[in-house]
C-alpha cells in the first residue's frame, strides 16, 4: 500500500494583532481565498499587511477588502494589483448567515490570520463587535494583571 505524502502545514503567514485590540471577537470561521500566482509567491515570502482590512458581503459573495499583498519581485510583466478586493470561498449558507448578522446587529467581520493548510492559503475570519475606548483600556489592564500574577507565581 502506498501512502500519500501530505505536506505539513507551514503555519501562519501573518496574524492581525490589532483585530483583538479593536474588536471583541465572537465567532471564527476558516475560509479559502481566491488568489493569483504572484500573490501566492508573495505570501510565501510573508509580504502581507492587514492594515484596515475587513470582509464585505456583496450580491451573495464574501469579499476581503483592504488586504495588502506586496508585489512579487521576480514576477516580470505579469504583476498583480496589491490592494485589489479578493473573493473568499465560503458556502452559500455561511455567507447568508454572517451577512444577516452584520446587517441586523451591527457586527463587523475582520480577518484574524492568514496561513497555509495543505498547500492552500486559508484566511481565518471572525465576527466581532467594536470595542469602546474604555473597553480597550480594561483589556490592557486585565492582561497586565495576569502577566504580573504569572511572574509572581513563577518566582515562587
Amino acid at each position: 500500500m502506498s501512502k500519500k505524502n501530505k505536506k505539513e502545514s507551514s503555519g501562519h503567514i501573518a496574524k492581525n494583532k490589532k483585530a483583538r485590540h479593536y474588536y471583541e471577537l465572537l465567532e471564527n470561521l476558516e475560509a479559502g481565498i481566491e488568489l493569483r500566482g504572484t500573490e501566492v509567491k508573495s505570501l510565501r515570502a510573508g509580504l502581507v499587511a492587514f492594515r484596515d482590512s475587513y470582509v464585505q458581503f456583496k450580491s451573495g459573495e464574501a469579499w476581503l477588502v483592504g488586504l495588502h499583498i506586496a508585489p512579487y519581485e521576480n514576477a516580470g510583466y505579469a504583476q498583480h494589483d496589491p490592494d485589489r478586493d479578493r473573493k473568499l470561498l465560503l458556502h452559500r449558507r455561511q455567507i447568508a448567515a454572517w451577512a444577516a448578522k452584520v446587517d441586523q446587529r451591527g457586527f463587523s467581520v475582520v480577518p484574524v490570520a492568514i496561513y497555509f493548510k495543505d498547500s492552500r492559503v486559508k484566511v481565518e475570519i471572525a465576527l466581532g463587535r467594536g470595542k469602546k475606548l474604555h473597553d480597550q483600556r480594561d483589556s490592557i489592564k486585565e492582561r497586565d494583571i495576569q502577566r504580573d500574577v504569572a511572574r509572581q507565581l513563577a518566582g515562587m
